[in-house]
């Protein structure tokens, strides 16, 4: 099996659900399963760079920052992508995010995007 046939799930709470963001990144549409994050808050990050204002329509993108505390979730979707894909988002992504692999609601282990200021 080639690195690009292996599949992982990406947890997004944000663009990377959007059709066009998805059809613009990995020129097509992902199988998308609903799910939740436990132990991170959600807060909203201005974005600045043009080209991905340009692919997401937006100026202002959800950031999420870990907690601890199980009370505090996330809502999003676990996108089921290839390691093209993961690349393709980790280029979409500003720096002011990073990728954790991290344990969601169902049990699945997904890869996240999270506030590169966070503790790790």
């Amino acid at each position: 099996m080639s690195a690009d046939s292996q599949h992982h799930y990406l947890f997004s709470y944000g663009t990377l659900q959007l059709e066009q963001v998805q059809l613009a990144l990995f020129g097509r549409k992902l199988e998308t399963l609903p799910d939740q994050l436990p132990g991170f808050r959600l807060d909203m990050l201005a974005i600045t760079n043009p080209e991905v204002i340009r692919t997401s329509g937006q100026t202002h993108h959800p950031i999420i920052t870990p907690t601890g505390q199980d009370s505090d979730v996330v809502s999003g979707s676990a996108l089921r992508v290839s390691e093209a894909d993961l690349a393709a988002a980790d280029r979409y992504e500003v720096a002011d995010y990073q990728r954790r692999l991290a344990r969601l609601a169902s049990g699945r282990d997904a890869w996240v995007y999270v506030d590169s200021k966070a503790p790790a």
